[in-house]
């Protein structure tokens, strides 16, 4: 394992779900944290099970202009350096064109790829200041694939895809790495509001968990320098898509 003691992460969407699961594993590593998310009650419980020492919190919507600079500033003044960026923030809206509500699928299209791509670049300018870096983002199993109803949300998650493939790619024969999880069906509020859960519809009874979740990023990090990891799937096993 490498030794990720006193490194420094940025979390985007770490008030719940993966993004907090995500945030226990580094900070059990010995990382300092900074943790965004647009629930500033569900960050301090958060913090509270952590140490305020090692983490510091922004309450803020990621996909707003500001956001991903204002992390940055707060990460390098607080901590003094930023090594990892988990960009995992993000939404799932599906819907038939009959039921489709344009608003939701377009603000989902502005958290997913905007919000996204505002924070994936400001940590990427920033890694090639410093001259290195790890960039982590949260795609999805249908970010490589679609189904019915799924079109705006697949859509997102295949922009996460083509942009991070693009950016792995301008950071060959560097010291930045730049890696993609496409995670199978999780057991997260991500799908609590849909009419019939996944887990219902494509009978599975044991689907990943966040810390399933936090293993693929720790092992993603615990790579030597040498080596990349451009794409890891994660899926529960009694899932057939």
């Amino acid at each position: 394992m490498n030794d990720l003691k006193d490194q420094v992460a940025i979390i985007t969407g770490a008030s719940r779900g993966i993004g907090a699961g995500v945030a226990r594993a580094l900070f059990d590593r010995g990382m300092r944290l900074v943790l965004t998310g647009r629930s500033a009650e569900r960050l301090k419980a958060l913090v509270n099970q952590l140490d305020a020492d090692r983490c510091a919190v922004l309450a803020a919507d990621v996909a707003a202009m500001e956001t991903p600079a204002a992390l940055l500033d707060l990460t390098l003044s607080r901590f003094g350096r930023c090594d990892v960026v988990f960009n995992g923030a993000g939404v799932m809206h599906v819907a038939t064109i009959d039921e489709a509500d344009i608003d939701t699928m377009c603000q989902m299209v502005r958290i997913n790829v905007e919000g996204f791509t505002r924070m994936a670049y400001t940590a990427l300018k920033h890694f090639r200041t410093v001259g290195s870096g790890h960039l982590i983002n949260v795609s999805s199993i249908l970010g490589t694939k679609v189904r019915p109803s799924t079109g705006v949300y697949a859509g997102s998650k295949y922009f996460v895809e083509a942009l991070s493939e693009a950016l792995r790619m301008e950071s060959a024969k560097t010291d930045i790495k730049v890696s993609v999880i496409e995670p199978g069906v999780v057991d997260t509020n991500l799908q609590s509001h849909f009419k019939v859960h996944p887990c219902e519809s494509l009978g599975i009874e044991q689907p990943l968990t966040a810390e399933d979740i936090a293993r693929c990023v720790c092992f993603i990090l615990d790579q030597p320098a040498h080596m990349r990891i451009p794409v890891l799937m994660a899926m529960p096993g009694e899932q057939p898509m």
